[in-house]
């Protein structure tokens, strides 16, 4: 029976929630021969304690003596400040790391970030979890293998049910960095495209408090791709119907849509219709449970050296190019071209286009 131990760094809700899917995979691992060992660490001792318990884990007091006292891989899901320095310290460790999107705080923080991950050789997974979810699994091989002919145009859409707290808002960085990275991440992995350049407009028509740290309740991103399709990106924190995450790719020859299922949040206005008739999701936690889970096996998978990273740091960065690049649209009111790969560190995105 070969043998792994995993480290968990944050038992906060993410944290809480990786800790609940590899213990779950502990049985499906065993009978492939593997027997899968975790120990985690929270600055929330106590908390952290009751988690392990639960989950067969072992608790240490810190990221450090996790990490001292031997792991083949760590998980991080810490608060976002947190993240360089525990990339850093699980990739010196030499082991894979997996760490929840961002890498850092914006993008010219990430930058060392990925330079010392190069140097040294290292291997990091970001969370971008809808890599893992079937409905987009399904559409890229729908687009990739011709089905769907040319691809003529995308609506990608990302709305919570409620809004999270105004003190996470006020440090979130906005709308397009916090909810609709997740958008522009999984546009450019299922197309194999990238986007070049947002021109994006927002609304603040609920709580005041949300304008009030600065960022919006509401927002669209006209998203043009490098080889001239448009489409659009669309969040919300308002969607009293449910927690609602589509995409429809519309091509020459065919359309499909992701998330069009019976627990969408959303009701037919066609008389006679009672499509979808389940339950809306009401967290994105609910709504991305299978591809959690899976996104965790892939981590383990790697570790056990079974298969490639499936989210390198290189891919959450860009994405976050264009996030900056939304919200840089959405501060001057101007079409913004999201900037390289290859810009440094003292700008994110190049000027507005117009």
């Amino acid at each position: 029976m070969q043998q792994i131990t995993l480290g968990l760094a944050g038992v906060g809700r993410i944290g809480v929630m990786h800790a609940e899917h590899l213990a779950a995979l502990r049985a499906p691992l065993r009978e492939r021969g593997v027997e899968l060992r975790l120990r985690l660490t929270d600055v929330a001792a106590e908390h952290a304690r009751t988690v392990a318990a639960r989950t067969g884990a072992e608790f240490l007091p810190s990221a450090a003596e996790l990490l001292a006292a031997g792991v083949d891989g760590l998980v991080v899901a810490t608060g976002t400040a947190t993240h360089p320095e525990l990339i850093r310290a699980g990739v010196d460790a030499g082991v894979p790391v997996f760490c929840e999107k961002p890498v850092a705080l914006d993008v010219a923080s990430s930058l060392p970030v990925l330079e010392h991950v190069r140097r040294a050789g290292g291997t990091v997974q970001i969370g971008h979890q809808r890599r893992f979810d079937a409905g987009y699994l399904r559409a890229r091989e729908a687009l990739r293998s011709g089905e769907l002919g040319r691809l003529s145009s995308l609506r990608a859409v990302t709305c919570d049910m409620t809004p999270p707290p105004v003190e996470f808002l006020a440090s979130s960085g906005g709308l397009f960095r916090d909810c609709s990275v997740h958008d522009f991440d999984v546009v450019r992995w299922l197309t194999g495209r990238e986007i070049v350049e947002v021109y994006a407009l927002g609304s603040n028509n609920g709580d005041p408090a949300i304008g009030a740290v600065g960022d919006v309740d509401t927002a669209l991103a006209v998203v043009t791709l490098d080889d001239g399709t448009v489409g659009t990106v669309s969040a919300s924190r308002y969607n009293g119907a449910g927690h609602d995450v589509r995409l429809e790719l519309q091509g020459s020859e065919g359309t499909v849509v992701v998330g069009l299922d019976d627990r969408a949040a959303l009701r037919s206005a066609e008389p006679g219709t009672a499509f979808p008739a389940g339950p809306p999701h009401r967290t994105f936690a609910e709504r991305f449970e299978d591809a959690y889970r899976a996104e965790m096996l892939a981590f383990v998978e790697l570790v056990l050296g079974e298969r490639v990273n499936p989210c390198p740091p290189e891919d959450a960065v860009a994405a976050a190019r264009v996030a900056d690049a939304a919200q840089e649209s959405l501060r001057t009111g101007a079409p913004v071209r999201v900037a390289p790969a290859g810009a440094g560190a003292r700008g994110t995105t190049a000027s507005s286009t117009y």
